[in-house]
């Protein structure tokens, strides 16, 4: 992979590969690139996966096997920014997938705890709307919504 821009370093505890094979199943334009194993020299076992190179939407991944000692929160989140329902639906769907949850107004977690926004582009349009009336109430449609339903929020919005 290049070694230009940035990398975001994805920290596991034994579950690399399976989430470099998962994230590649649900991005279309994915990539994987070198596989890195452990060896005598530890800390993990010797022939076991360190680290798996990925690519998905042009960012670039390490999956580090790298112990117990961390785990993902909220802090840090992946916006899948979608040009229609039908891809909101499409990732949404994929990434809860197998033990994934739905969080709020388009977050979720995926089945390894890491954070996702599934935003549609126009749903950025209508919170940030000029006119602070249609604002508000495209906000406020999206603070009781799990999933983002731009047309909910656009009906929301037109409503006076």
């Amino acid at each position: 992979m290049p070694s230009k821009g940035f990398t975001t370093c994805l920290w596991f505890d034994g579950e690399a590969e399976a989430a470099a094979d998962f994230y590649l199943s649900v991005f279309k334009d994915g990539k994987r690139g070198r596989t890195g194993r452990y060896t005598d020299a530890g800390p993990g076992p010797a022939g076991s996966v360190m680290v798996v190179e990925f690519e998905v939407n042009g960012q670039k991944f390490i999956a580090l096997n790298g112990g117990p000692e961390f785990k993902f929160n909220e802090a840090v989140s992946f916006q899948v920014h979608c040009a229609d329902q039908a891809e909101v639906d499409h990732y949404w769907s994929a990434l809860t997938r197998d033990g994934g949850q739905e969080v709020a107004c388009g977050w979720l977690k995926d089945r390894f705890g890491v954070s996702w926004q599934v935003v549609p582009t126009e749903a950025i349009d209508l919170i940030s709307d000029p006119d602070p009336g249609r604002a508000a109430r495209a906000t406020a449609a999206m603070l009781q919504m799990k999933k983002l339903d731009a047309a909910e929020m656009r009906r929301a919005a037109d409503a006076a």
